[in-house]
């Protein structure tokens, strides 16, 4: 078997499992209680707050643990919404965000928000001079993500951080799909920066906002005052010791990962030009290496991941949040490709556990598969 869905959900590396494991065994008390096994719990919760600010340029003080990375966007776009409403009712977002910016935002406007939606370009790459004729004085908040979820474009957010300190507006930023791979110094960019786990080999069930302080946000679920009053609830706390081992491990190790992904990149995409005919999708430079979104023209790209699954090799059409529904990428819409184009295109991720082989056997049965299904149509 072929793994090559990284980019939804990569396996935990070995040491997070062993932190995982050693925090059910040992510190299965609440974090919040005052007795001994209790403040060692909370020693373990506040180690790996550290950690993940540490990951992102933040201070401990900053970093509020979450469920998800799609908890994390809710309470940054919905909290901050909500939380500064008397100062404005406008919200400036990329047309490329992920599921869990846009949906909350949609929730928004049917509670009397206006937003708008700032297109991007072939690559993916946000239009600036729009965003920036988009603000209003009634805009309070703009959010757009660090990397692309679907084709691994990295945004220019320290422009779009430039423009909004000039406008005076807040700055979201989705950092789910950066967190881990991309260095940031978020206290430098951004008021709001979302992250999740286990795209960079953390487990599943963990996530965080980094909160800028001084900066005004409603919890969405209300209750305790755990995480600073932001969001009610027992922590989960082994999933967040986790995070912080894997944030712990990325910190270390973040340099040679890109260099093991950018060279699988590269291999993948060198086979496959002898085996397929494909255009690749997202900015050919300014990209996370994790994500290689291809176009097969004149194919389906669920019909080809049913296909690879056939042939041992794991793949997705992108993002997971709209892998169940019925529906075409929106940000492969957005990008402006053919409709053909759209409708073809499948998402290859390979991890720091892939090996070589594996990315050649990848490709060599992505081209047999599009034989397949282009061999069915002729026929």
């Amino acid at each position: 078997m072929v793994y090559a869905d990284y980019a939804t959900a990569a396996p935990p590396a070995p040491e997070v499992m062993e932190a995982v494991r050693r925090c059910l065994e040992e510190h299965y008390a609440s974090p919040s209680s005052l007795h001994e096994p209790g403040l060692r719990a909370r020693r373990v919760l506040e180690q790996a707050r550290e950690k993940v600010a540490e990951l992102v340029g933040a201070s401990a003080q900053e970093i509020v643990f979450t469920s998800s990375g799609t908890e994390a966007n809710n309470l940054a776009v919905k909290g901050y919404a909500l939380a500064n409403r008397r100062r404005g009712r406008h919200i400036v977002v990329s047309a490329v965000e992920q599921y869990s910016v846009l949906h909350p935002l949609q929730s928004l406007a049917r509670e009397g928000f206006r937003i708008t939606r700032v297109g991007v370009d072939r690559h993916c790459r946000l239009r600036l001079e729009e965003l920036e004729n988009a603000i209003t004085e009634d805009t309070i908040l703009i959010s757009v993500q660090h990397v692309n979820h679907e084709v691994g474009t990295v945004q220019e957010i320290e422009r779009v951080a430039e423009i909004a300190e000039q406008a005076g507006v807040a700055l979201h930023c989705d950092g789910t799909c950066a967190a881990g791979f991309l260095r940031a110094d978020v206290a430098a960019v951004a008021d709001l920066y979302s992250i999740t786990a286990h795209r960079f080999y953390g487990p599943k069930g963990a996530g965080a906002l980094y909160i800028a302080r001084g900066t005004r946000v409603l919890p969405l679920i209300e209750g305790g005052t755990q995480e600073q009053g932001y969001r009610a609830g027992t922590e989960n706390l082994p999933a967040i010791a986790g995070m912080g081992r894997a944030a712990e491990l990325a910190i270390a190790e973040r340099e040679r990962w890109l260099e093991k992904l950018w060279r699988l990149r590269r291999s993948f995409l060198r086979e496959l030009e002898g085996c397929a005919d494909f255009r690749l999708n997202g900015h050919p430079e300014h990209v996370n290496p994790l994500y290689i979104n291809v176009s097969f023209p004149g194919m389906s790209g669920d019909a080809l991941v049913a296909e690879l699954t056939k042939l041992g090799v794991h793949a997705s059409t992108g993002s997971p949040c709209m892998a169940q529904a019925a529906k075409t990428s929106h940000v492969l819409e957005a990008m402006g490709l053919e409709p053909e184009l759209v409708r073809g295109a499948v998402l290859f991720s390979f991890g720091i556990f892939s090996s070589e082989e594996e990315v050649r056997r990848a490709a060599q049965a992505a081209g047999e598969a599009a034989g397949r299904l282009r061999g069915g149509a002729e026929g």
